[in-house]
């Protein structure tokens, strides 16, 4: 039996390519180590953040999974960046960590164009540069069409605590040793990095009332645009703090930290180091704040976000009890760290297919990148283009003023990943128009004419849009008095001070995510202008020539690292600038002004 196409890995990014090829009525076959491991949260137990949450609305926009499995099993909601603009809120939510899997798992085992298959992969077998399929440690092959590798930290990974080190793709699970080597022989620049997790805690003993309550917060809304309901109880997380005991105990261990011995040599996550690293490297700072979150709703284990660590186990121990409510915490797992094998994601399409192997594709971790949500990104993406290949339909590609998928898969196909990948509102140069709050708005259409979602939810989209324009008609339509001279009611919702809550101003929009939608178009229409003449410079780079005598120590807005690499590499243009890794979309709106004013 041949398959359309065979998914290697059941995690975020497997999920979403294996359901959406399945969506596009393609036979799929997701190969994973454990079945019981289907979707199941290596680390964190919570999805979204800021920017992270744009991906799982992105996601669902598509017609995936990741959004509504996560408002299966909310543990509570937080609305993040609430003293900036409505533009860049964000959507997180603490989630059960034992009801995860199971939720992600009955959504595939419903799908009958799906089987599941408990095996390990071991090789990718090719024929003149073209996939054929998988071959399994039982030395059997798989055909398929195309193959999604979607293998996480599994790819010849190393577990780290202190000087002990195993093969393990997770605590007590198996790493891919054979598949690594079979990808490297196929030609592929591969590599390592760092990632960790913290140790988890016994609720029973810990002292809450020492810390700093952070209750959630009802008003937010669900990560699925299909989905109205959140959970009507829900749990506080709590904030507690390192000292100087804390510190102390870990700069006197460092000699048996993998990281500081030289025993993990592969570079890790920037935006999430561990807790020796940030002791190091921040030692001005005498604490740091740690999040006590819980790991589900029946569950006794805690995550105490911001201890990530891959010291001894004694040590470990040691330095959770001089946190102050944690001093009598039994730790029920250990943290450790992990070194794991990836791709040189510039080896492939923006569809993320090799450029090398026909009908092969990677998503995410094994691309460089960190996080949940950016692997579920990138599996909706690989799993849609793997089954319109086999349909020889055109691929689904996209752009970086649209979406931040667009942004992740842009900079990854074209700058490759130094270290750890993580998704930031601040890489994207159209941050105000691809909000999270409108990313049905932006992708349903596609979404629709790729087959990804039904013309039912379709028609609601189409709906919500009418509306958003219905009202700001109105707005512009009925005038009022305000400081003595009569203005529209759009002119008076743009003054920074005024809201439809807060003045009063009466709406036909009666759904107050809608509502909010109409006064950001409102409010933010400056920035949304200028965003649309942005897309015409990037639309343009090729043709926008760098002058040869520019000095780039004359544009005082660039950072010293941007400087640098310019003055290093030369761009001839801002196309060939903005493929240097390092190089911020901020940059090229600034060397573009400039260039313009010494016209």
């Amino acid at each position: 039996m041949e398959y359309d196409v065979i998914v290697i890995g059941a995690g975020h990014a497997g999920i979403e390519a294996s359901f959406s090829a399945a969506k596009l009525d393609r036979k799929v076959l997701l190969i994973t180590l454990d079945i019981d491991g289907i979707g199941k949260l290596s680390c964190n137990p919570a999805v979204g953040g800021v920017s992270k949450g744009h991906l799982v609305k992105e996601v669902d926009a598509l017609g995936g999974l990741i959004g509504r499995i996560a408002d299966k099993c909310a543990l509570s909601y937080r609305r993040l960046n609430k003293s900036k603009g409505k533009a860049v809120w964000a959507t997180r939510a603490q989630v059960d960590r034992f009801i995860y899997p199971k939720v992600a798992r009955s959504f595939i085992e419903n799908d009958e164009r799906i089987r599941i298959l408990s095996s390990k992969a071991d090789k990718i077998v090719t024929k003149r540069n073209k996939v054929l399929g998988v071959e399994t440690n039982y030395g059997e092959i798989l055909y398929g069409k195309t193959v999604v590798v979607c293998a996480g930290t599994f790819l010849k990974s190393t577990i780290h605590i202190g000087m002990n080190s195993f093969p393990g793709g997770r605590l007590n699970e198996l790493s891919s040793e054979a598949l690594f080597h079979s990808i490297s022989n196929l030609g592929f620049k591969t590599k390592h990095f760092k990632t960790g997790t913290c140790a988890r805690l016994d609720k029973r003993t810990i002292d809450f009332s020492k810390m700093i309550e952070q209750p959630p917060e009802y008003d937010v809304e669900p990560f699925s645009f299909s989905n109205t309901n959140t959970p009507s109880k829900q749990m506080s997380c709590y904030i507690t703090y390192t000292n100087d005991k804390t510190h102390k105990i870990i700069m006197r261990n460092l000699d048996s930290s993998p990281l500081y011995s030289g025993k993990i040599k592969s570079r890790g996550v920037r935006y999430c180091p561990s807790l020796e690293d940030k002791v190091v490297r921040f030692s001005d700072r005498n604490r740091h704040q740690v999040f006590i979150e819980p790991e589900g709703r029946d569950s006794l284990e805690i995550y105490p976000n911001g201890i990530s660590s891959s010291l001894p186990l004694d040590v470990q121990i040691d330095f959770i009890h001089t946190i102050e409510g944690l001093e009598k915490a039994k730790l029920v797992r250990p943290g450790y760290g992990i070194e794991h094998g990836l791709i040189d994601s510039r080896q492939l399409y923006p569809t993320l297919e090799s450029k090398a192997i026909k009908g092969l594709y990677f998503a995410g971790q094994v691309n460089g990148t960190t996080g949940y949500e950016e692997a579920a990104a990138q599996g909706i993406v690989a799993g849609i283009n793997a089954a319109l290949k086999t349909r020889k339909e055109k691929p689904f590609i996209i752009r970086r003023d649209t979406a931040f998928i667009g942004v992740l898969i842009d900079d990854l196909t074209l700058k490759g990943a130094d270290e750890p990948y993580r998704m930031f509102t601040s890489r994207s140069e159209f941050r105000v128009s691809i909000r999270e709050s409108n990313a049905d708005i932006r992708l349903s259409k596609i979404a629709y004419e790729a087959g990804l979602i039904d013309k039912t939810r379709y028609g609601m989209v189409l709906d919500k849009k009418e509306r958003i324009e219905k009202e700001i008609r109105r707005l512009k339509s009925v005038k009022v008095v305000f400081d003595e001279r009569k203005i529209s009611l759009y002119e008076f919702l743009k003054m920074p001070h005024v809201s439809y809550d807060r003045i009063g101003i009466q709406s036909a929009i009666d759904d107050n995510s809608t509502k909010r939608e109409v006064e950001i178009m409102v409010k933010y229409g400056g920035f949304l202008r200028r965003e649309k003449q942005g897309v015409k410079i990037f639309d343009n780079l090729k043709k926008i020539k760098i002058p040869k005598d520019i000095d780039f120590e004359n544009i005082p807005s660039l950072s010293r690292e941007v400087r640098d690499k310019l003055g290093i590499f030369k761009p001839k243009n801002l196309d060939d600038a903005f493929k240097i890794s390092g190089i911020t979309p901020a940059a090229i709106v600034q060397i573009y002004n400039f260039i313009n004013k010494k016209r």
